[in-house]
């Protein structure tokens, strides 16, 4: 027996022509048609809950019958709860029906039109490239950034680390809360006090060998990074700060058990600056300056044997840094050295002859007539022309050996050979230290 009412399947057939239906037929039909309707039903609540509402709606019901493969009906689509109305048309034959909404079309005609909506568009931009985020208006600024770093907050929050990031006087609620114990608040303290305090080299070596070999000190890998990035910017003038801040840097990437691979690009910058920066240590003697850039660029050189793999532009980017600088004849001396020794500790003799050889007969000039000149940019003139010298005699590491027959001194007919290749300075000191094999290396013989 089925609930569908079998008369309703005799007034389906008699309205498509088919009279007298078979009364089993009839029955069978119905049951169908009550599976059907149940197995629509049953779809049609799955996009009701799916969509979190408890009202089954005409577009549940349309959505339903695609899943069945059935053609949908048309007409009924709604964002509006229908109502049905009843009207009688005799004795017990009520008849249901939709209601219509009663428009009032002097009210429609004089309404105002709708805003035209506007055209979808799409545009793309790049949040980082190679860990860089781009100076664009869709990013955030430097400054909005750094009122985002990471910094421990709360009443016991460490006023030297708040203000490291420029927070001290901003309220502003990180992204992701992240809080110092107080014996590493304590700890960062102590080893930065360490290692700007010029009273005490044992006190100062305790901080490094701690810095370079101590286990669980990831949580002040930031800090740090941020503590040297400041140092660096605002002591410019202050060779024994940037030779201290260098050697913490060199301490954080000696340590094995830190993680430092997400804070190299943060490091390098500072690392440049003590490079190949114009003015370092203010009225510091020569010597000093020429030590510190010398430790930089045994510095980049780590950083670059060490962390390439983790990005292969990082070799490629400190080469260009250097080069453009060495390039550049309005830099001083000073920042022309650093980018020579750079080069060279980044990537060794490759490095030296298809970048620094090409340049040097130009270059030669610039240097020939400050060491002639007499003038205060001689002192550092000779220091580059010790590093050229320097950085050449590395050309015929790797190479064999001389063979025999070749002349134990550098002859007339070879340094004519090296005045045309790198210049006459340079291959008469090449010359005058009896160096056969850097000339041969030069050469290319």
């Amino acid at each position: 027996m089925s609930v569908w009412n079998p008369d309703n399947i005799r007034d389906v057939a008699e309205s498509v022509g088919i009279a007298n239906l078979n009364n089993d037929v009839a029955d069978n039909l119905a049951r169908d048609v009550e599976y059907r309707i149940a197995q629509v039903l049953e779809e049609a609540l799955k996009f009701m809950r799916h969509g979190r509402r408890t009202v089954l709606t005409t577009q549940d019901i349309s959505n339903a019958l695609r899943v069945l493969d059935v053609e949908p009906l048309y007409g009924y689509e709604s964002t509006r709860p229908l109502r049905f109305g009843e009207a009688s048309l005799g004795p017990g034959q009520p008849l249901f029906y939709v209601e219509d909404e009663e428009v009032d079309f002097e009210k429609l005609i004089n309404a105002p039109l709708p805003k035209i909506p506007r055209e979808v568009t799409f545009t793309a931009h790049w949040l980082a490239v190679e860990g860089v985020q781009p100076s664009i208006p869709q990013n955030p600024t430097s400054a909005e950034s750094r009122n985002l770093e990471l910094v421990s907050k709360g009443p016991n929050a460490n006023p030297t680390l708040a203000a490291m990031s420029g927070n001290q006087n901003v309220a502003v609620k990180p992204l992701v809360k992240h809080v110092l114990s107080k014996e590493l608040q304590l700890y960062f303290e102590k080893v930065c006090n360490a290692f700007l305090d010029e009273s005490s080299e044992e006190y100062r070596t305790s901080a490094y060998s701690s810095l370079r070999e101590d286990p669980g000190l990831h949580q002040l890998v930031p800090y740090f990074v941020q503590f040297i990035s400041e140092k660096v910017t605002h002591s410019l003038k202050d060779i024994f700060v940037l030779s201290q801040v260098m050697r913490m840097t060199e301490a954080l990437i000696l340590n094995k058990s830190l993680y430092v691979d997400p804070y190299v690009a943060s490091l390098v910058p500072p690392v440049l600056t003590c490079l190949i920066g114009r003015q370092l240590g203010g009225n510091a003697d020569l010597s000093e300056q020429f030590a510190l850039r010398d430790f930089a660029a045994s510095l980049i050189g780590l950083i670059a044997k060490k962390y390439s793999h983790a990005s292969h532009t990082l070799k490629p980017r400190l080469a260009r840094s250097c080069l453009k600088n060495f390039l550049d004849p309005a830099k001083p001396f000073g920042t022309h050295y650093g980018a020579i020794i750079g080069l060279h500790a980044v990537g060794g003799p490759d490095v030296v002859r298809e970048l620094i050889l090409p340049n040097l007969k130009p270059y030669e000039k610039l240097l020939r007539d400050a060491i002639a000149e007499d003038g205060p940019r001689r002192p550092e003139a000779e220091k580059v022309l010790g590093a050229l010298l320097a950085v050449l005699s590395t050309l015929h590491e790797g190479r064999a050996h001389m063979a025999n027959g070749h002349a134990a001194i550098v002859t007339d007919e070879l340094r004519e050979q090296l005045n045309e290749k790198v210049g006459e300075l340079i291959a008469a000191k090449i010359a005058e230290a009896g160096d056969v094999q850097t000339a041969h290396a030069i050469l290319g013989h």
